[in-house]
């Protein structure tokens, strides 16, 4: 049983699966949206879920500093409702804050990753970031699932 991870962004979605026992997660792409057309990469995603077997989503939450909700967290539920309408299954959210800036430090101190380099893989280690800090914190999907 695998779940995947998604950074929602404006302009990208990054995406990450967790193993099959739900201990760990790999990015796997980032995949780029358009939300004023209103085309959220839905086609993509239905191939990742296929080729994975993904039972159940888990969103990225970029709530405020202050635990407060702006825009991007509605982007954010909206997109995970969007999964549920289209999979017909579970999605749950993790707080994602500071998880795309604890990526950009491990790119840099890991792997001194160009800026350029960088911004080209960063939605997809935040994505798994978001994931493993979801199966480490509780896993609540996979437990239901089990």
């Amino acid at each position: 049983m695998r779940l995947m991870g998604l950074d929602v962004g404006s302009r990208t979605v990054g995406i990450a699966v967790s193993d099959s026992l739900g201990w760990t997660s790999q990015g796997v792409e980032i995949i780029r949206i358009n939300e004023d057309e209103e085309e959220f990469g839905i086609e993509r995603v239905k191939e990742l879920v296929k080729k994975y077997e993904v039972v159940g989503f888990v969103v990225g939450l970029p709530k405020n500093m202050n635990n407060s909700e702006g825009p991007r967290v509605d982007a954010a539920r909206a997109y995970g409702k969007l999964l549920e309408d289209t999979f017909e299954l579970p999605v749950d959210y993790q707080d994602e804050r500071l998880t795309t800036v604890e990526a950009e430090r491990m790119l840099v101190e890991q792997a001194d990753t160009s800026r350029a380099k960088r911004k080209k893989v960063i939605d997809k280690l935040a994505a798994s970031l978001i994931l493993e800090n979801y199966l480490n914190g509780h896993g609540k999907l996979l437990n239901e699932l089990k």
